[in-house]
């Protein structure tokens, strides 16, 4: 449990600049003078923009749209404090430097120019920032010294700090060194869209992940119900649907209700569903035409009637001719199919799956968007009912996902141990180190080039759960954590 810290002081800095702080973009501040190092504070926001003839000239690019939206929402009488932090220490920064600095910062180097005119050193002063449980609210006040005493002790914890020890190591070393930014296009990315987050949800989520991927944000990312998913739960209920018991529905619309949201399902799954082909007296209930030629019969209600399998061929062979016999053939229905209907399936080569067996698949998909490979699904289609060859596939997509998971949280355990017994900025390993470890408590046991191939794969920039420092060869890559991949 974190041990309390009681806070008297805050310290004044510009809004836009907390609000950098707070979403992990930068962990370091120009003090007008020393901070002792251990010093911690609360932070209490000010708006600089009488003191700065133009925004445009104090803040980088990809940091302008941010530092307006906060201009926007400053209150009029009031702050409010969302964080504090604790100093860790000040470096003074040589006028060569500023440059380097910039493009690790929201500052321009113009910026950082005047800074240095109006002071003796430039000092930079790192922060490790911590969000209180609830915003604070203060009275705002006309004088801006560099601290300010709070009305009343404020006590708080290290609960939620904006980054672990271990990535705030990083990006101090980072500083210090003035190493670059390995992904400036990712981080212009994130600004773009920074803007777009309060509305669109997607957004929000792929902000979330960059900021993962590029280090200003260390948790793990707990994904809330997605409400535009919701209808998954309903496909089998719509499947298992009782025509009798269907609340005043007629059996045709019945039916036509589980046509569509089977039509959803695939579609969702990455099949790609021809719109020219729906039910209807006589009509091919579902045609997909990619990633390879699928046909599906629908049949709602609380079983599968006899007459599927030759209502299927009849329909099919009548809408494709000759390509329907070179398709993969589906009936999608509720509860156990009738011995004669399983050996029509048999002798027509049609396959049977039940309506909870789609919605597992739909529900992986959900969960793992890129897990479900429908080429590689293809082969489990085969004819008859094929529910255990599903779930055979769903249990072996989760196994590689598990596989995945464990090389990960070996890398993130190295970094973890490598903090308590070497230096802090030692974080990225070879395929080696991650292989030996990950091979101490796992089987079976993996080879340097299995492991790399799965390195590779998880520090793809359209996957972010590790980073990548390419070497000569591919045995000098190094890698580092990132952020997790949660699994049941």
């Amino acid at each position: 449990m974190s041990e309390s810290v009681v806070l008297d002081t805050a310290l004044c800095l510009p809004a836009s600049e907390i609000e950098a702080l707070i979403q992990g973009r930068m962990i370091a501040i120009m003090p007008r003078t020393f901070i002792n190092s251990g010093r911690q504070f609360a932070l209490y926001p000010i708006d600089i923009s009488i003191n700065l003839q133009s925004y445009e000239e104090y803040y980088r690019p990809s940091f302008l749209s941010i530092a307006q939206t906060v201009l926007a929402q400053q209150a009029c009488e009031k702050v409010v404090v969302k964080a504090w932090a604790r100093c860790e220490g000040c470096i003074l920064h040589p006028p060569e430097s500023l440059d380097s600095l910039s493009l690790l910062t929201v500052w321009t180097k113009e910026a950082l120019q005047q800074t240095l005119g109006q002071r003796p050193h430039l000092v930079l002063a790192y922060l490790r920032v911590y969000l209180l449980p609830q915003s604070l609210e203060i009275l705002l006040q006309s004088q801006n010294p560099q601290f300010r005493p709070l009305n009343s002790s404020l006590i708080v914890s290290e609960a939620n700090p904006v980054l672990n020890d271990r990535t705030f190591a990083q990006r101090k070393h980072q500083l210090e060194k003035l190493e670059p930014s390995l992904h400036p296009e990712l981080e212009e990315l994130q600004s773009a869209i920074a803007s777009l987050t309060i509305s669109q949800p997607a957004a929000k989520q792929l902000d979330d992940d960059i900021k993962v991927f590029l280090g200003w944000s260390s948790e793990k990312l707990i994904k809330q119900p997605d409400a535009n998913l919701a209808w998954i739960n309903d496909i089998a209920k719509l499947g298992d649907r009782s025509i009798e018991q269907d609340e005043g529905k007629s059996n045709y619309q019945a039916g036509t209700d589980f046509e569509n949201i089977a039509r959803r399902s695939l579609d969702f799954l990455g099949f790609k569903v021809e719109e020219n082909y729906k039910g209807g007296a006589g009509g091919l209930d579902l045609f997909c035409s990619q990633p390879y030629p699928l046909v599906c019969e629908c049949k709602a209600g609380k079983s599968i009637p006899d007459r599927a399998v030759e209502e299927l061929d009849r329909i099919g062979k009548r809408h494709l001719k000759e390509n329907y016999l070179q398709a993969t053939r589906l009936i999608i229905g509720p509860g156990q199919p009738t011995k004669n209907l399983k050996e029509s399936a048999q002798i027509s080569k049609i396959s049977i799956i039940n309506v909870m067996t789609l919605q597992k698949l739909v529900e992986f998909k959900a969960k793992y968007p890129g897990a479900i490979n429908l080429v590689e699904l293809k082969q489990y289609l085969e004819f008859g009912q094929i529910d255990y060859k599903i779930d055979e596939y769903i249990d072996k997509a989760e196994r590689q996902i598990k596989l995945r998971s464990q090389i990960i949280t070996a890398v993130k355990e190295l970094s973890e141990q490598d903090n308590e017994t070497l230096k802090a900025t030692h974080y990225s390993f070879t395929v080696t180190e991650i292989r030996v470890h990950y091979n101490v408590t796992h089987k079976p046991k993996l080879i340097d080039e299995a492991v790399h191939d799965l390195l590779i794969e998880l520090s793809s920039p359209l996957t972010g759960y590790l980073g990548r420092i390419k070497g000569n060869d591919w045995n000098s890559d190094r890698f580092y954590f990132l952020r997790d991949l949660p699994t049941n």
